[in-house]
């Protein structure tokens, strides 16, 4: 990597954590309205503030974002979306423009950040990798989100992918809460964000088109969560190699 070029990715990081705070601060009032609504209203509503927000993010850190595959989400049904996972901005790429209320699979530790915690409480379904009664608590939650007709997006790597590899091993919790709920799941393609903020370079962005693309269902009917696992990621896997 050139100096100017490392440089710039450091500067760019300092513009990209500033205009994060500030704009987090300007929504944090209106975000917190929805914890005086009924579900799955309440999350319908997050999610709306959530997609302006980012809206207003990702094109401050001049990063133009592409959702593809939008009509793969029938109305009125609930989805699991499983998405790669490269990099930090992941997450405010997928669940603020997931189509329709939804909730992210996401651990503890950032919701004891003060106020963002509260935020992060609101879009998440908490745990403890740690814990097993924490683990099997939050896969409860899960099913009960589904239940109230909202999406689930899991990242089936579990941590970022650090590799040089289009994917990590995958998880079996995605699948195995399909089969036991008979969800459909869809799968999402990630891109660019590696590029973005690599995971592999401590504080360090770059502009690049962000684009999260979202693939055709794959029903959970007549397979095994492991039938299931593999066949998503093999889905993903070629996808992510086809368009990186």
């Amino acid at each position: 990597m050139s100096f100017i070029k490392a440089v710039a990715g450091r500067v760019w990081a300092v513009w990209g954590l500033l205009t994060f705070v500030v704009t987090f601060l300007l929504v944090f009032l209106p975000s917190m309205v929805c914890y005086l609504m009924p579900e799955p209203r309440s999350t319908a509503y997050f999610i709306h503030v959530s997609r302006i927000w980012m809206r207003v993010w990702f094109f401050l850190v001049a990063c133009p974002v592409r959702v593809r595959g939008k009509k793969n989400f029938e109305k009125g049904r609930a989805y699991i979306v499983t998405c790669n996972h490269n990099s930090l901005i992941d997450i405010p790429l997928s669940s603020p423009f997931i189509p329709g209320p939804n909730k992210t699979i996401a651990k503890t530790s950032f919701a004891k950040v003060p106020l963002f915690g509260l935020y992060y409480r609101k879009g998440s379904v908490l745990v403890d990798r740690n814990s097993e009664r924490s683990r099997r608590q939050s896969f409860d939650e899960m099913k009960k989100v589904l239940a109230m007709g909202m999406h689930m997006c899991i990242y089936p790597e579990g941590t970022r992918n650090r590799t040089d590899q289009p994917l990590k091993k995958f998880y079996d919790g995605a699948f195995k809460l399909a089969t036991d709920t008979n969800t459909p799941i869809i799968p999402a393609v990630i891109l660019n964000t590696r590029k973005a903020v690599p995971a592999n370079k401590p504080f360090f962005f770059l502009p690049k088109r962000l684009e999260i693309h979202f693939l055709e269902p794959v029903p959970a009917n007549g397979l095994s969560a492991a039938e299931l696992r593999e066949k998503v990621r093999g889905i993903m896997s070629e996808y992510f190699t086809a368009h990186q």
